[in-house]
């Protein structure tokens, strides 16, 4: 007995000390945010745990958040990725806590009524276009409930391509239509108008998760957006 105890004192001490097989239970990314070493890593660790992300839009998604966490636009090292280049019938939303370099949600996400049906293929700023926009997002801070249930609102960063986002209403909340069973069902997911609808069983404690400025990235292989990107190019 005296024996067993010892062992479990010192296989504590290996993960908590970040040693020995469980330690990536307990690692944390203490490499400066932005350095090749952390990008390599951030990746490495993503990978490891979400093998269903395109390689290309998780790199793009970490310089885009190295560039805006300089400006101070993120408050908790989280990031959410959106992937409009899947159908909704696929798990195309991650929420990475970067700072623990572990993937906290996997899980499937709604475009807009009129950005497509299962592909999302067209996307829009303007108020009233009923469609998906992309680019980079920061969350408020303070969730609501409202005719969506419990809702965030979303800040769009990027001139020209988001930034009407908080005059239209863009929000995170959770529908019935957002649940795989739906796409099961019907070959898709039902169509938001504009919003990042997930199923309403994980809304909740997705919406608590990123609240309080930090960042969602949506991807969609727009030629003008990836061009013209302030948080992209230069």
């Amino acid at each position: 007995m005296k024996i067993n105890k010892i062992l479990l004192s010192l296989l504590i001490i290996f993960c908590l000390g970040g040693w020995g097989p469980f330690s990536f239970f307990f690692h944390t990314n203490n490499l400066p945010i932005g350095s090749d070493e952390w990008l390599t890593d951030e990746i490495q660790a993503v990978n490891r745990q979400a093998s269903n992300i395109d390689q290309n839009v998780l790199r793009l998604s970490l310089i885009a958040y190295i560039r805006a966490h300089k400006q101070g636009m993120d408050n908790k090292q989280l990031l959410t990725i959106v992937d409009y280049s899947k159908p909704s019938t696929e798990r195309r939303l991650w929420v990475v806590d970067l700072k623990h370099e572990k993937v906290l949600f996997n899980t499937w996400v709604t475009h807009a009524k009129n950005s497509g049906n299962n592909n999302a293929t067209s996307f829009s700023n303007q108020l009233g276009s009923l469609k998906s926009s992309i680019g980079l997002f920061m969350t408020t801070d303070e969730p609501y409930v409202g005719s969506n249930g419990y809702s965030l609102r979303l800040i769009g960063l990027e001139q020209g391509f988001n930034d009407n986002a908080y005059q239209r209403n863009i929000l995170v909340h959770g529908a019935w239509y957002a649940d795989p069973t739906v796409a099961q069902k019907y070959g898709e997911l039902g169509r938001s108008w504009g919003c990042l609808a997930v199923s309403d069983k994980l809304a909740h404690r997705l919406i608590n998760t990123i609240k309080d400025r930090t960042l969602i990235f949506v991807y969609y292989p727009d030629r003008k957006w990836l061009n013209r990107s302030a948080f992209l190019v230069g």
